[in-house]
Order: C-alpha cells, then sequence, then structure tokens
C-alpha cells in the first residue's frame, strides 16, 4: 500500500491544469465572486489617480505650519472648501488653507493635511495648534498601484477583495477558467434514491448527495449520473459514460475485493492506467485512481459515506484544485493543535478522526466528535472541520498532548 504523501504525489502528478488559451470563458464582474482568474488583469490608471486627503482637516503648505504649537498656533486664511467629488479650483499660497474632507483632492500649492482635531475655526480663518510631519495624511498619485503593471495575476480565486480591486479598475468583464466537470456515480444494488420508501437491506444513497455538494463548494460542476447497480455491463456502459463527459469521475463503492467490486478491472478494460489501488490509511484504505488518454481522472473511492469524505479532503480536493487553475496551494493545510482527547488508532495506518477545531487563547485546539468513529457512521460528521492525523506506526496520542490537524477547507 502507498502512503498518503505518495498517493498525493501521484495524484498531482497525474492532473493537468486547465488550458490557459481553451478552458477560459468571459464573465461578468457581478458572477466572477469564486471563479479562479485566467489571465493577469492590469489598469491604465495610477491609484490613487490624484493626491487626495486621508483625513478630515485643512491643507496647508508645510512651511507655514511646521514650526506651530499650543503657544504659537499660526492662522491660516481659508480660500477654499473642498469636499469629495469636487475638483479644487484654487492655488494655496503661503498663508492660506483649504478646508478638505476624507478622499477629496488636494489642492494645488497645498502639500500637507492637519487634521481637524489640531484645529479651530474662527469665521473665515483657522487656528493651527499642532505641527504636521511633511506630507502628512496625504495619499499621493500612484503611491498604491502604477498604470501599467500587473494588478492581480492568473490563478487566483477572485473573493470580495479581488472584486473591489477589479471594480475600481473598471474592469467589468474577465477571464476567468470553466468550471471542471465531475462525474459522480454511485455503485450497489442495495442503494436507494433518498425518495424512495426503504426496505430490510437497503441504504440510501448519500454519497451522490454529499459529493455534489463537495465539488460544488471546491469551485466544480457536479454530473450526478445516480445510483449503477452490481452488474459489469451496467457499469461499464456508466463508467464509459462519464469518462467522455468529465475531468474527473468519482464514483463510490466497488474498488474494494468483494465478489462484486468490478470498477478496477472495467477502468483496465476501458484503457485506463490504474497509478494506485490502496492507501495505508484509515478510513478510506481502498481508493483506486486511473488516468485516462483523453486526460480524465477516475477516482474509485469506498462506499462508506466517511470513507468517501475523509477520500475527497485528503486526495480529490489537491486535484479539482490543480484542475481548476489554482496557481498554488493545492495541498490540504495541516497545523499543530494541543489535543483535548484520547485518540486511539490500530498504528498499522495513518489514521483520520474527525471533529472540531477551535482556537482557545491563541492556540488551537482539537476537540474529537462525539461517539463511534466508524466509517459507516456519518452522523457525528456533521460541522467537522479538522481531522486529527495518528501516523503509522501510533496507537494512542493522550489529552492534552500535541496533534497533527487537516483542516477541512473549501473554495
Amino acid at each position: 500500500m502507498l502512503s498518503a504523501k505518495q498517493a498525493e504525489a501521484i495524484i498531482l502528478n497525474l492532473v493537468q491544469p486547465l488550458s490557459s488559451s481553451q478552458d477560459v470563458e468571459i464573465v461578468d464582474l457581478e458572477v466572477a465572486p469564486l471563479r479562479i482568474l485566467a489571465a493577469s488583469v492590469s489598469s491604465k490608471l495610477d491609484f490613487p489617480d490624484w493626491d487626495n486627503s486621508a483625513m478630515d482637516g485643512y491643507a496647508v503648505c508645510y512651511e507655514d505650519v511646521k514650526n506651530c504649537n499650543n503657544e504659537h498656533p499660526k492662522l491660516l486664511e481659508i480660500v477654499e472648501e473642498i469636499p469629495a467629488g469636487y475638483q479644487p479650483k484654487t492655488t494655496i499660497k503661503s498663508g492660506q488653507a483649504a478646508r478638505i474632507f476624507t478622499g477629496a483632492m488636494m489642492p494645488a500649492g497645498a502639500d500637507t493635511i492637519v487634521i481637524q482635531e489640531n484645529t479651530t475655526r474662527e469665521g473665515n480663518q483657522v487656528k493651527i495648534f499642532a505641527a504636521p510631519q511633511p506630507k502628512e495624511f496625504v495619499r499621493h498619485r500612484g503611491s498604491f498601484y502604477r498604470a501599467g503593471e500587473e494588478m492581480l495575476p492568473p490563478g487566483i480565486i477572485i473573493n470580495a477583495p479581488e472584486i473591489a480591486v477589479l471594480a475600481t479598475a473598471q474592469c467589468t468583464k474577465l477571464p476567468v477558467y470553466r468550471r471542471p466537470k465531475v462525474a459522480i456515480l454511485s455503485t450497489g444494488d442495495e442503494l436507494i434514491t433518498p425518495k424512495q420508501p426503504i426496505q430490510p437491506g437497503q441504504i440510501v444513497d448519500s454519497n451522490q448527495y454529499a459529493l455534489a455538494s463537495f465539488v460544488t463548494t471546491n469551485g466544480g460542476i457536479p454530473i450526478k449520473l445516480g445510483i449503477i447497480p452490481d452488474d459489469c455491463q451496467q457499469l461499464i456502459k456508466a463508467i464509459s459514460s462519464a469518462i467522455e463527459s468529465a475531468d474527473l469521475v468519482l464514483s463510490t463503492g466497488g474498488v474494494s475485493v468483494g465478489d462484486y467490486d468490478y470498477v478496477e478491472q472495467i477502468l483496465a478494460q476501458l484503457g485506463g492506467e490504474i497509478q494506485i489501488s490502496s492507501v495505508a490509511v484509515k478510513p478510506g484504505k481502498p481508493l483506486t485512481v486511473a488516468k485516462f488518454a483523453n486526460g480524465c481522472v477516475y477516482f474509485g473511492i469506498p462506499g462508506n459515506p466517511v470513507s468517501a469524505l475523509v477520500s475527497c479532503w485528503r486526495f480529490v480536493q489537491p486535484a479539482l484544485k490543480k484542475l481548476s487553475g489554482l496557481k498554488d496551494n493545492w495541498q490540504p493545510t495541516f497545523i499543530k493543535a494541543r489535543n483535548r482527547d484520547r485518540l486511539v488508532a490500530g498504528g498499522k495506518r495513518e489514521t483520520y478522526l474527525w471533529g472540531k477545531l477551535h482556537l482557545v487563547d491563541g492556540i488551537y485546539e482539537f476537540a474529537l466528535a462525539g461517539g463511534s468513529h466508524s466509517s459507516g457512521n456519518l452522523i457525528n460528521l456533521a460541522q467537522t472541520n479538522s481531522l486529527a492525523v495518528i501516523p503509522i506506526g501510533q496507537t494512542e496520542i493522550a489529552a492534552g498532548e500535541q496533534v497533527e490537524v487537516m483542516q477541512v477547507n473549501y473554495f
């Protein structure tokens, strides 16, 4: 069996990012959140585009006020008032000042702002009681960004800060990578949909819904192909269709060593190059990964619902991130945390125990989810945000000790 790190490396080597020339679409700024930028963005404007005030106060010549204080204030004539959005008409001369507000354009001749808290207004004059620093509270043209430089690089997720930057640059249409298509199918005669009445021996197929949600929250488009019986011909037809229609395929079940586990032999029959057959992790040991000539990567993951999601978080998510056009940071995030509970493992496989990560007085703490940690028990998986990792060869981590924790993150 491969280690988790070995499997991750193989998977990331198999997956190739979407093409920056063939897999790009132009979208409006309003629908760009959580998309991945496909080309660098620049602007023809400087930011700020003109010198402006960072505070409410008075625009002055520094030389006029550099020596003033409470005992020796400076009295200046107010020659103009400049609100935001107004273009100044007056050039400030020695002995003069302009009333100015935050974000307003600096008048010619002025080089410094005196904040209003250090002044007293007397009619059309202002008395300055404290000397500012030279050029204080002035935001100079181009101090944030110079026209023509790269403003945003390709391969980043567009979130609220990036939207603000793009709006400021008046970039209302932008190139983004298309969303990866991920086909999802569940295998097993025992499975039914949530809408069917359940009979003895049957199991509701939660995986189809959980994996579709996983794909969506990781920037992909789920293609739900439903439940496929344990029948070779039906499986061949469904898997072949999935490979032809999607960038990635996720199938649950049929990858263990049972008499009805046909997936791996079907993948080989269809021309897939099997790269991984099992991984030394718990839950999630049965993991089949295959690559096809058209570039599609197939993940055959366990049918047990906890195993399915843990496999997705640990192995599928990095693949989906790389495929989607993200420049870097594909791998899961691991941090050290203080363990609140006694953690137990068999020691033969890298073990993941699910729970919640809390930040307490600046220190991360991991709290194990209550109840059974069976791969078939998804009830206590709800609200999981992290997985404690017990390395191979270790059977226990006592409460209070440090533990490595994998964060469960989405876009």
